[in-house]
């Protein structure tokens, strides 16, 4: 499988959007890393997801950039029901939902608890959280730590005095409490 860079993409979503009749629209790339495309109405805008665009191979960006392209040309209030789908065919998408393909971006933060179990972000965790597989409740002795792209960095201030608390609330708990 050959990927586009985001050149390539460019030149094909525009020249599939004039093709259709959004050549108006603008395009814009985001940083987005689970959604490959989004329809901004408002903007009259179509977004393609950089980290993702630059994982996937040509026929895998058309099908996001007609998915988009049929968002617009049957207005905001659609969504995916079935004038959406019977537009996204007729330009030559699929009329899936979602696009299915292999490509995915590493996770940039991952933490462990400590009894190894991973847990993967794709941005900085706001809130300490202990390892779901190790327990259903929050339990300080299950917090997890987070690595951002496999280095040791600080976690916010905000981040660290809420862990700070959870600790001492901890100790102050009375045991079988």
């Amino acid at each position: 499988m050959r990927t586009m860079n985001l050149f390539e993409a460019r030149r094909l979503a525009v020249t599939l959007m004039h093709r259709y009749g959004v050549g108006s629209w603008r395009l814009e790339f985001g940083r987005a890393k689970t959604s490959s495309g989004s329809c901004r109405h408002d903007r009259r805008t179509i977004v393609l997801s950089a980290p993702l665009v630059a994982l996937m191979d040509e026929s895998e960006v058309t099908e996001t950039v007609l998915h988009e392209i049929a968002h617009a040309l049957v207005g905001p209030t659609h969504g995916h029901d079935e004038a959406w789908r019977e537009v996204a065919r007729k330009i030559g998408a699929t009329g899936r939902v979602s696009l299915h393909t292999a490509a995915a971006p590493a996770h940039d933060w991952v933490g462990t608890c400590p009894q190894g179990h991973r847990a993967e972000r794709h941005r900085r965790p706001a809130h300490p959280m202990s390892c779901g597989e190790c327990g259903s409740g929050f339990d300080i002795g299950s917090i997890v730590t987070w690595r951002y792209k496999g280095r040791d960095v600080p976690m916010t201030p905000a981040y660290r005095a809420e862990e700070a608390a959870l600790r001492a609330a901890a100790v102050s708990l009375p045991q079988g409490a």
